[in-house]
């Protein structure tokens, strides 16, 4: 089924030659390299490795970090970059947004010269894949109550703990570890052959399917102390990593919602009932209108931090409103989306029922919906309701 993206306010006229053709290239990828399998590795639990190295060769991991190797796009060419491969798959997108807005931001930002050195380098090109190690299984909203932590041991740092849900951990050649040390939060790059780490991939899911999930194991694993990131300190580090992917994410669910419309379009045109196609009734109108409303808000919203993002004034509780508003209207559309095709809805045949699914995790991660309601909601207040 022919994609048509919608763009209901002629937003395509505000971008500039170079973000249509790097987001028209990515969508190209999409058309031709991800949608044709991914419902298989959804139905089978796999990640598509193999695009690994076709995803490094587009320019696309860390796209929105500037140097080694990095391609240093604005914030608008990133948020395009993250729409189209959402697009195709929420797992494919959270592949590129815990390589690049994670794991390689961590190290761009709060790393040494040596490391980004070391490091950035290899994980552009994608011989080298990263994970981020920051949730635990007894704590998701609340990271500052971790109990990973490290004690130094002469020239070195010896790790303990657990994390869960990690995206990437499976396929990862080095962790960026969040761990206590002397009772401040601090960050480490864990090479993932060192003994005594080990990641386990997480089975079962309904959701991100086509996404390697995993819990990380640290039992005594010992890294040299050159492996601390210097300029991270307390939760700050980790948060500033997080607000990163949390704009990458509102992106990517604008993509998964735009693809639900044109799936839902189509079908609507297509699918006769009675004496016309259904897109001639006016229930299915007003579900296509409503889709296609809250799609045109989070074009709008997002152009807007990306603007904000490029000046250098884009604040957390702002992004959490972007996250917030495109993870919610997105799994509405794609539930939406189901309903219009009815029983076709549910087939890996058609995509609505894969994001709806996807979605599910993405209303939770990188912070829940809650969480951002109550970031916006204390910001407009001046009172925390987290206590």
């Amino acid at each position: 089924m022919q994609y048509t993206p919608p763009d209901y306010l002629a937003l395509d006229e505000l971008l500039t030659d170079e973000q249509r053709l790097v987001r028209d290239s990515v969508r190209k990828f999409v058309d031709v390299e991800v949608l044709p399998i991914i419902g298989q590795h959804f139905e089978a639990g796999t990640f598509p490795e193999h695009l690994i190295a076709k995803i490094a060769d587009l320019g696309v991991l860390g796209a929105n970090l500037d140097g080694y190797g990095c391609a240093g796009v604005d914030a608008t060419t990133y948020g395009l970059i993250m729409q189209e491969l959402e697009r195709g798959d929420s797992g494919v997108r959270s592949f590129a947004s815990v390589q690049g807005s994670l794991a390689m931001f961590a190290i761009h930002r709060w790393g040494s010269e040596a490391q980004k050195e070391h490091w950035l380098p290899q994980m552009a090109a994608g011989k080298a894949i990263g994970c981020f190690g920051l949730t635990e299984p007894d704590f998701g909203s609340n990271p500052g109550g971790m109990v990973t932590h490290a004690v130094e041991k002469g020239g070195s740092y010896v790790l303990n703990g657990t994390k869960m849900w990690i995206t990437n951990g499976c396929i990862s050649k080095l962790a960026i570890v969040w761990a206590k040390l002397e009772g401040e939060i601090r960050g480490f790059i864990v090479e993932t052959d060192r003994p005594g780490f080990e990641s386990k991939r997480i089975e079962g899911k309904f959701s991100l399917r086509a996404s390697i999930t995993s819990e990380l194991v640290l039992q005594d694993v010992e890294i040299p102390k050159e492996n601390l990131l210097p300029k991270a300190g307390g939760l700050k580090g980790p948060l500033s990593c997080l607000s990163q992917a949390r704009y990458g994410v509102a992106w990517g669910a604008l993509g998964a919602a735009m693809g639900c419309y044109s799936e839902a379009l189509n079908y609507a045109k297509e699918r006769v009932q009675f004496s016309r196609p259904i897109a001639g009734y006016q229930l299915v109108q007003r579900k296509l209108v409503n889709i296609l409303d809250d799609i045109t808000h989070g074009q709008l919203l997002m152009m807007r931090l990306a603007d904000l993002k490029d000046r250098g004034d884009v604040r957390p509780w702002q992004v959490s409103m972007g996250k917030r508003h495109c993870v919610r209207m997105a799994l509405e559309a794609a539930r939406t989306t189901r309903d219009i095709l009815g029983a076709n809805g549910i087939s890996l045949e058609y995509s609505c029922g894969r994001h709806m699914g996807n979605l599910e995790s993405v209303y939770t991660y990188e912070g829940t919906h809650d969480i951002h309601t109550l970031i916006i909601g204390q910001r407009i207040t001046g009172i925390s309701a987290f206590e």
